[in-house]
C-alpha cells in the first residue's frame, strides 16, 4: 500500500481532527503546534498531529466526564456489541494497520502482523469481560446472623482513567487500555507515545466507526507536561501507565489520592541448565532477545548457562544470531527492524562500548547504520555494567557461565526489575523448584522469556509494581465492587 493509502485507512491526513481529538484543535482555534511522526526507517514523515498543552486539561477532563456519564449508561450488550464488532473491524483491515505500524513503529511486516493479530484478540477477550466479568453471588446466609440476608456484589466503573502508552506495541498496548476500560464502562482519556500517536488513533476510530460514543474515549498528545497536569487532575480515578521507571516514579509523585497501574519494563533473564535442548533453547532466545529490535520489556537481556554446555550453547547462539538479516522492515524477509529512533540505536551501541570498556567481548553485531542496530551478543560483562544491571531495551543479549543452581538464581535476582523470567531444563522437578524461587511476575519453562497470552495476568514482581494487565485482570483494576445486600 503506499503512504497515501496508509494515511487514508487511518483516518489521519494531516493535524489530529475528528471525533477523538481534543486540545487546541478541539476549542476551534488552531494548534499550537504539529507534531511531525516520521518513519524511524528512513526519516520520511507520514504524519502530523496537533498537540494539547496542560492548559488544555480542563477542557479534556470535561470532556473525559461527560463520556463517563455516557458510558454509566450504556449496558454491558452495548459495551460487548461495540468491542466484538471493533475487533470484526481490526482483523477486516489488518493488512492497512500492520503496514502503519512498520512506518510509524519500525517493526518488521511479520512482527507487525502478528501484534495486529494479538490486538483484535485483546478487543475480543474485552468484549467477553464486559459480559461474564459483573460480579458474584455473596453467601451472606453462611454466616451466623445472616441468615435472611441474600446479596451479591457487581463490578462498577471507576470513571475516568488515563492511560499513557509505549511505542514498542503501539497497537496492542493501547488495546490492552482500552479494551478492558470500555468493557468496565469506564471513559478514557488515552496520551500514545509521542512516536506511535497513529497507530493509537486508528484503533480509537474502528471504535467509533463500531459505534462507540466518541465522548468516552478522548485521545490527545502532547509533552510530559500535559502528562503531568492529565496525571494531577482530580477527576481522575485511575492512571494505567506503561514505560520507564523514571517515568513511572514522576507519575506516582504527583497522582494523588488515585488508583496507579504501571508496567515498568524489565531486565528478563534466563538460565539454561546443562540438561536443556541446547537447539531449542538456542532459538527461544534469539527469539527473546530480538524480536521488535529488542525493544521488548520482558525480552531475552541475560543468558546463564551452565559452565558444561556453554560453549555448545553461546556457538549456537552466535551462529543463529548472525543469521539474521537486519534493515527494511518493509522486505517479508527482514528479521530486525530499525529501532524506534536513531538516539535509541545509538544508546544501545554505548552500552556495548562501555561494556567492552570494562572487560566483555563482543561475538557477533556491534554495529550501527543510522536506526539500524545489528544485533549483537557479548559475553564477559562485568555485572556493574549498565548493560547487565540496567534494562537495555535494544536488540543485545549477555552472556555468562555459571556453576550451580544457587549462582545462578543469584545473579537472576540481584536486579530491581524483575517482570519476566526464563528457564531450560529436562527435570520438571528443577524447573518448578527454580520457578519458585525466581523473581519475576512471570516464569517460562523452556520457553522464551518474552512468551506472553493477552489472557494471562501480566506485571512485575519488584520495585514499581502496581497492578497487572491482561483482559480480565486489567478489567478488575478498572473496575470496583459494589454490594448488593437484602434483608428479607
Amino acid at each position: 500500500m503506499t503512504a497515501a493509502g496508509v494515511m487514508a485507512a487511518t483516518g489521519v491526513t494531516g493535524a489530529a481532527t475528528g471525533a477523538a481529538a481534543v486540545g487546541a484543535g478541539a476549542t476551534g482555534a488552531a494548534a499550537a503546534d504539529e507534531l511531525v511522526v516520521r518513519n524511524p526507517f528512513d526519516g520520511s514523515e507520514i504524519g502530523r498531529v496537533a498537540q494539547s498543552s496542560a492548559s488544555d486539561v480542563d477542557a479534556i477532563i470535561a470532556r473525559a466526564r461527560t463520556g463517563a456519564q455516557i458510558a454509566r449508561g450504556m449496558s454491558r450488550f452495548a459495551r460487548h456489541a461495540i468491542l466484538d464488532r471493533t475487533a470484526a473491524l481490526l482483523r477486516e483491515r489488518a493488512e492497512p494497520a500492520a503496514e502503519l505500524i512498520v512506518r510509524e513503529a519500525g517493526k518488521t511486516i511479520r512482527q507487525a502482523r502478528k501484534e495486529v493479530r494479538r490486538a483484535a484478540t485483546t478487543i475480543s477477550l474485552s468484549a467477553e469481560a464486559a459480559r461474564s466479568q459483573a460480579g458474584e453471588v455473596i453467601p451472606f446466609d453462611a454466616y451466623e446472623g445472616s441468615e435472611n440476608r441474600r446479596g451479591w456484589f457487581t463490578r462498577e466503573p471507576l470513571g475516568v482513567i488515563v492511560a499513557i502508552t509505549p511505542y514498542n506495541d503501539a497497537l496492542n498496548l493501547v488495546a490492552h487500555k482500552l479494551g478492558p476500560a470500555i468493557a468496565g464502562g469506564n471513559s478514557v482519556v488515552l496520551k500514545p507515545s509521542q512516536e506511535t500517536p497513529l497507530t493509537a488513533r486508528f484503533l480509537v476510530d474502528l471504535l467509533i466507526e463500531a459505534g462507540l460514543p466518541d465522548e468516552m474515549v478522548t485521545i490527545v498528545h502532547g509533552d510530559r507536561h500535559l502528562a503531568q497536569a492529565l496525571v494531577a487532575a482530580r477527576d481522575v480515578r485511575l492512571v494505567s501507565f506503561t514505560g520507564g521507571f523514571v517515568t513511572g516514579e514522576a507519575i506516582a509523585r504527583v497522582a494523588g489520592l488515585k488508583r496507579l497501574a504501571m508496567e515498568l519494563g524489565g531486565n528478563a533473564p534466563v538460565i539454561v541448565f546443562d540438561d536443556a535442548d541446547i537447539d531449542a533453547a538456542v532459538q527461544a532466545c534469539v527469539s527473546g532477545a530480538f524480536w521488535s529490535a529488542g525493544q521488548n520489556c520482558v525480552g531475552t537481556q541475560r543468558i546463564l548457562v551452565h559452565r558444561r554446555v556453554y560453549e555448545a550453547f553461546r556457538d549456537g547462539l552466535v551462529t543463529a544470531t548472525a543469521a539474521l538479516r537486519a534493515g527494511d522492515p518493509r522486505d517479508e524477509a527482514t528479521d530486525v527492524g530499525p529501532m524506534i529512533s536513531e538516539s535509541s540505536a545509538q544508546r544501545a551501541e554505548r552500552l556495548v562500548d562501555d561494556a567492552v570498556e570494562a572487560g566483555a567481548r563482543v561475538l557477533c553485531g556491534h554495529r550501527r547504520t543510522g536506526s539500524v542496530y545489528w544485533p549483537t551478543v557479548v559475553e564477559d560483562v562485568s555485572l556493574s555494567c549498565e548493560l547487565w544491571a540496567d534494562e537495555a531495551f535494544a536488540p543485545v543479549v549477555a552472556l555468562t557461565p555459571f556453576d550451580t543452581e544457587d549462582e545462578a538464581i543469584a545473579q537472576s535476582n540481584e536486579v530491581e526489575y524483575a517482570l519476566h523470567a526464563a528457564t531450560f531444563t529436562s527435570d520438571i522437578t528443577r524447573a518448578l523448584r527454580v520457578a519458585e524461587r525466581l523473581d519475576g511476575g512471570g516464569v517460562m519453562i523452556n520457553d522464551s522469556s518474552d512468551y506472553r497470552v493477552d489472557s494471562m495476568p501480566f506485571g512485575g514482581a519488584k520495585f514499581g509494581s502496581m497492578g497487572r494487565e491482561g483482559v480480565r485482570f486489567a478489567y478488575e483494576e478498572m473496575t470496583q465492587p459494589k454490594v448488593i445486600c437484602i434483608n428479607a
